[in-house]
């Protein structure tokens, strides 16, 4: 593979005032650890730094050997830092009792007898829902401006991508209900609903809310000053097809793709003439697919980082880690 042009310390030098960094990619890969190593190496440049999940399946308090879930929490041993495991569960109660408002009032407003119960189920009941809610937490904490940085482990990429794409979707669907609401007063009025014509619509109101929220998450999501997404790949056939899709996707979104990290990867000198055939069999399967990254990724390549004898588990580890992946 050809040397790597632009190291992931070069990068984060010349691209001082990022401020939130994604790392994503095929499950297993090591984002979680890698999201946690950018985390300690931007706190130890001084910055007050949140480490955040927004991964269904939680790995940052196993990795840090502490309870960080449910609430931002101080990472032991490391100053500047704080972690947390987003509990979804909370954001999901608050989204269903808004639904439910919303979906009461306009049924009074309609003069509709039936029941808001199923129009709440099954809105809620659609398999995005988590993953909108876990949107909401994401943008909430961006929103806030509580710290210097913020580094996001992410989902598998597959639910990755619909996340930071929500911000795109969301605003489409906005715009379109915002037209049909508007559409839908207009013919209220014709109707001779003339009397209520000056209420409050909170509808619209909240729709309206909405669709400001999505743009500026948006314009956050696609500043190439604030915002990257680093991809993480082993040397392997499937996390590099991967990543090679939603590389592409990612920038029809416009979301900056900062460079893609390989991960795993097999010591050759720690290979000797005795070692079992199957490690020999895994270091000349590595080198082929080390070349087709050279070849998919080029210069994107920000590092490459080798499979340690160990789990990666704690702030020494982490320490290790950073010392690898910054140098």
């Amino acid at each position: 593979m050809a040397p790597i042009e632009i190291s992931m310390q070069k990068y984060m030098a010349d691209n001082p005032s990022l401020k939130y960094i994604f790392f994503g990619g095929k499950g297993g890969v090591g984002k979680t650890v890698l999201a946690g190593t950018a985390a300690l190496w931007t706190a130890q440049q001084g910055k007050r730094t949140l480490l955040a999940s927004t991964n269904p399946v939680h790995s940052l308090s196993s990795m840090l050997d502490q309870n960080v879930f449910g609430k931002s929490t101080p990472v032991n041993g490391i100053p500047n830092l704080w972690a947390y495991e987003i509990d979804t569960k909370d954001t999901i109660e608050k989204s269903k009792r808004e639904i439910r408002e919303k979906i009461e009032w306009f049924l009074k407003f309609a003069d509709i007898k039936t029941k808001a119960d199923e129009f709440v189920e099954s809105a809620t009941m659609n398999p995005s829902f988590e993953e909108s809610a876990m949107f909401e937490n994401m943008i909430d904490l961006m929103f806030k401006d509580e710290y210097d940085a913020y580094v996001f482990d992410t989902a598998p990429t597959a639910n990755a991508r619909r996340l930071l794409g929500m911000s795109s979707v969301y605003s489409m669907w906005v715009n379109k209900m915002v037209q049909s609401r508007e559409e839908a007063a207009s013919l209220k009025d014709l109707l001779a609903y003339s009397k209520k014509k000056k209420e409050k619509d909170p509808l619209m109101e909240y729709l309206l809310n909405m669709r400001e929220r999505m743009a500026n998450a948006k314009k956050l999501l696609t500043d190439k000053s604030l915002t990257s997404f680093f991809f993480i790949t082993l040397p392997e056939a499937l996390p590099i097809a991967v990543i090679t899709r939603f590389i592409g996707w990612f920038h029809e979104f416009n979301i900056p793709v900062g460079g893609v990290i390989v991960n795993m990867q097999i010591d050759r000198n720690s290979v000797k003439d005795d070692s079992p055939d199957f490690v020999k069999n895994r270091v000349s399967m590595q080198d082929a697919y080390m070349e087709k990254i050279d070849q998919e990724f080029g210069d994107r390549v920000r590092s490459v980082l080798p499979l340690l004898e160990t789990e990666v588990r704690g702030v020494d580890m982490l320490k290790r880690m950073a010392g690898l992946l910054y140098r």
